[in-house]
């Protein structure tokens, strides 16, 4: 019998904490967790003992748990120690699945920064239904793959059904962004293309409860061309992550069908955005074009291999400067069936994929420890989630303490979710 979450001797557990986003995480935790009982994970306590002690003495109370992530008895026991896990230990196909596995048996919360999609279809499958019967919010994604998208999106829908009383037919949303690329996001998408994953990702519903994806896909479908769009009055290519973020946002659409803002049919896409003139049609042409040959290049193991040879291995990164010199911003713009407009950004500076996913997903752990009571559904709602749908506003309150720029808001203290 898992062990009562009042009885457990942690808050929070940062699993993959030695790993190159990890160590983030355990800096912003001893930075912000304050009062909170929480510990480092992972497979090797010297490598932990290191990262406790480099981040200085607002960690020097952190606990220290070794756990294998395919041994599944060590796994039990980290779960039943804590409320709530933070994991960062990608590719998650091949590090994820044990430890989700461990949180709904032992009625722990998780939260991850993963972009694997096909994993995250196959953890829906395999715990969704008991999760929700246990109240355990599994929610996977809480990087910049996909916090931007799905709050977005969800804040503008629900801006436009609070103000108008109509549901929200389309979003678009536009990125810019500069910033660097760690080893372990690359390493999740090579594994996912070495283990035939690809025809699965390019499945716009992939994320869907059953049977709640439309007749005609068509409309949906990823986009491929570069497009001088009127909203944004830019050029605008597809982005790069658009295959991942849209199937979070479309999951939360689905699960808020009969109590939330969308409208049956929901639209979302989201692009790149590049300006205006002749040279921004160029670089929004030639990243379309860019896109689609290194994506047909991929599917080449020799090519898989070639590029990980030059890319940053697992657990390496941007420097901290450059980290520090990075930033992104998430414009959206929402539709509601009688044709009112909402306009939305989330946008933060540092590097998007390593200091904006670190506070996305600390903070995402945070508010699961520090306002259950407060989240949507209350306490007890549980299965596999998505940002918007676990976590509401009150996460979205404490990203904009943290630096983020969350629009749009509703004054405090009106009706919630």
């Amino acid at each position: 019998m898992p062990r009562a979450a009042s009885q457990r001797a942690f808050d929070v557990v940062l699993y993959g904490a030695s790993g190159f986003v990890g160590t983030q995480t355990v800096a912003y935790f001893a930075e912000h967790a304050h009062g909170l009982r929480w510990a480092l994970a992972g497979r090797d306590a010297a490598r932990l003992e290191a990262v406790r002690a480099a981040a200085g003495p607002g960690a020097a109370q952190a606990g220290i748990l070794v756990a294998e992530s395919q041994d599944a008895q060590a796994l039990a026991r980290l779960a039943g120690t804590t409320r709530i896990v933070l994991s960062t230990a990608g590719p998650y196909a091949l590090h994820g699945s044990t430890l989700v596995a461990a949180c709904v048996a032992q009625g722990t919360h998780y939260v991850d920064i993963t972009g694997e999609t096909p994993w995250v279809r196959e953890i829906i499958e395999r715990h969704h239904a008991e999760a929700a019967a246990a109240g355990v919010r599994i929610v996977p994604g809480c990087g910049f793959d996909s916090v931007p998208s799905d709050l977005g999106a969800w804040l503008v829908a629900r801006a436009l059904w609070r103000r108008y009383r109509e549901p929200c037919v389309s979003v678009k949303a536009v990125f810019t962004m500069r910033g660097g690329l760690n080893g372990g996001t690359l390493a999740s998408l090579l594994n996912a293309l070495d283990t035939g994953q690809q025809a699965r990702m390019a499945d716009p519903f992939l994320l869907n409860p059953p049977g709640t994806a439309p007749a005609d896909t068509r409309p949906h479908a990823d986009p491929h061309a570069p497009v001088l769009d009127t909203d944004f009055d830019s050029w605008l290519a597809p982005f790069f992550m658009g295959p991942i973020n849209t199937r979070v946002v479309r999951r939360s659409a689905a699960l808020a069908a009969t109590r939330g803002p969308y409208a049956p049919g929901f639209l979302y896409q989201e692009y790149l955005r590049f300006g205006r003139g002749p040279v921004a049609a160029a670089l929004a042409t030639s990243l379309a074009v860019g896109a689609a040959a290194t994506q047909t290049a991929l599917q080449f193991a020799p090519v898989r291999r070639l590029a990980q040879a030059f890319a940053p291995a697992p657990g390496q990164g941007p420097s901290e400067a450059a980290m520090d010199s990075g930033a992104f911003r998430c414009e959206l713009l929402g539709r509601s069936v009688g044709g009112h407009e909402q306009e939305g950004c989330i946008a933060g500076s540092g590097d998007p994929g390593n200091r904006a996913t670190t506070r996305f997903v600390c903070e995402a752990a945070l508010t699961l420890a520090l306002l259950p009571d407060k989240l949507p559904g209350g306490a007890s709602r549980g299965g596999v989630l998505t940002p918007a749908s676990a976590l509401g506003e009150v996460y979205a309150r404490r990203l904009q303490a943290a630096g983020i720029t969350v629009e749009p808001l509703s004054a405090p203290g009106s009706r919630g979710d």
